[in-house]
């Protein structure tokens, strides 16, 4: 794989730059890169049904896969059931695997 891991763990209705994380995913998925946007930490926050983003909604329209980490999900009460279409729950080994694989990672 040779692609970029971005991941994410600032909760965008507490930090301002957040979207620009997430467009800078849709850009390079725009570019034809191989793109995987990792919610961790408070960054699974807009993840949910009704946390609706703009910026992270467009990201999931362009292509660029989102996941969730599961641990991040459950540290703050959120079932699997609660991910808006396009958000995957997935382990934290998905990075790891991407990194072995040769993703570039950029971390926010």
């Amino acid at each position: 794989m040779s692609g970029y891991m971005l991941i994410s763990s600032r909760d965008p209705f507490e930090c301002g730059d957040t979207e620009s994380f997430y467009r800078l995913a849709t850009d390079l998925k725009a570019k034809g890169r191989d793109v995987t946007l990792f919610l961790v930490q408070n960054g699974v926050l807009p993840a949910r049904v009704g946390a609706d983003n703009a910026a992270l909604r467009k990201a999931i329209g362009a292509g660029v896969r989102v996941l969730a980490d599961d641990f991040s999900l459950r540290e703050r009460a959120l079932d699997k059931g609660v991910l808006a279409d396009g958000i995957k729950a997935a382990p934290l080994e998905s990075v790891v695997d991407a990194l072995a694989a040769g993703a570039k990672a950029l971390w926010h």
